[in-house]
């Protein structure tokens, strides 16, 4: 007797635990928002940081929790499906795409551009680059700041027999990716010897992690030259001069111009294109969208809903808040294609 009721105390103990348990769940039961986590690019977290706070003003039900640990550590955890969702500035590839445990897509959310920034004692003028010059840079040819070829596209400027402390990314990066895509396209030589990845093998500088990493790094070394996203400039006060574009002209990067950069593309069924080196005269060169990634068909039902609701209000209420950190919102017609591809995740 005292055996039998000894069996069934522990069974009933053993119940409650399972149900506090089940409770403490996120997005198990009521008692709890749904947690969807993801990770990658570090390009759009800033607009990504405040989409999701906002979002969850209301959707208290829902937490979207984000790692910006660059594109390339997005697109493996996403992959090995430790996340639900990853976000990339440089598309998949056709091999990763077929690496994959299932079927991937790509989801364009913001425009951004990648600025070329640097720290030079002495300079207040906002210093002209074109893509061969900076490509000249970063394969190790040109070590200093008075080089004749820096010197020609900055006529007037006094420039110091500086050395340039080159800073690229250390991680896998999407703006790494897009700022290879584009000195790949006005140069064959770095094409063949650096090439166009999320990561590559620098002939010549320091890496820093993250578009955070690059911008401290280039803020604390006198004669650095690095690439950020847009925003990390603005916000980090780091000077940052205008690229000359494909129509010859010097272009600053700014909502107009990286949205002209976009005009007229043709947005193929997969979103995975190239706006780097476009020919429009007003035209920012080193623009591009960023992706979000998603399992065209997850098991997790709940969190699918979830996240395809999320990416309806940030292709459209979503939007307005872009412009004020630096991003340009997506084009109408990509919207709508979008909202089109968003039915087949289910």
């Amino acid at each position: 007797m005292k055996r039998t009721l000894l069996v069934a105390l522990l069974s009933v103990a053993l119940a409650a635990c399972q149900t506090n348990e089940s409770k403490t769940q996120p997005g198990a039961n009521e008692s709890g928002p749904l947690a969807i986590n993801g990770a990658g690019a570090t390009f759009p977290n800033p607009i990504y940081s405040k989409w999701f706070d906002e979002y969850q003003k209301s959707h208290p039900d829902v937490r979207i929790n984000y790692q910006p640990i660059g594109s390339g550590g997005g697109i493996k955890q996403l992959t090995a499906q430790t996340v639900f969702f990853g976000a990339s500035d440089g598309p998949m590839t056709d091999a990763q795409l077929k690496g994959a445990p299932a079927p991937i897509l790509h989801f364009p959310t913001v425009l951004g551009g990648v600025v070329p920034v640097y720290n030079v004692p002495g300079v207040k003028q906002p210093l002209r680059f074109s893509g061969p010059v900076l490509a000249t840079i970063y394969l190790g040819r040109i070590t200093k700041w008075n080089h004749p070829a820096i010197a020609q596209l900055n006529p007037g400027v006094v420039l110091p027999a500086t050395d340039i402390a080159v800073v690229h990314r250390s991680d896998g990066s999407g703006t790494t990716y897009i700022f290879c895509d584009f000195l790949s396209k006005v140069s064959p030589d770095f094409k063949e010897k650096v090439g166009v990845a999320t990561s590559v093998n620098w002939p010549a500088g320091v890496g820093a992690k993250g578009n955070e990493g690059v911008s401290g790094l280039v803020q604390q070394t006198p004669g650095a030259i690095g690439y950020v996203e847009l925003i990390y400039a603005l916000q980090n006060k780091i000077s940052y001069g205008p690229v000359q574009n494909k129509s010859g002209q010097f272009i600053t990067a700014s909502l107009d111009s990286v949205t002209a950069a976009a005009a007229g593309v043709t947005m193929p069924d997969d979103f995975r294109v190239s706006i780097t080196d476009p020919a429009g005269a007003d035209a920012y060169p080193i623009a591009s969208f960023t992706w979000m990634l998603l399992y065209q068909h997850p098991a997790d039902k709940a969190r699918t809903k979830a996240i395809v609701d999320f990416m309806k209000w940030a292709l459209a209420d979503g939007q307005k808040f872009a412009p004020g950190l630096g991003y340009a919102p997506l084009p109408q017609p990509v919207v709508a294609k979008e909202m089109q591809a968003l039915a087949t995740v289910q």
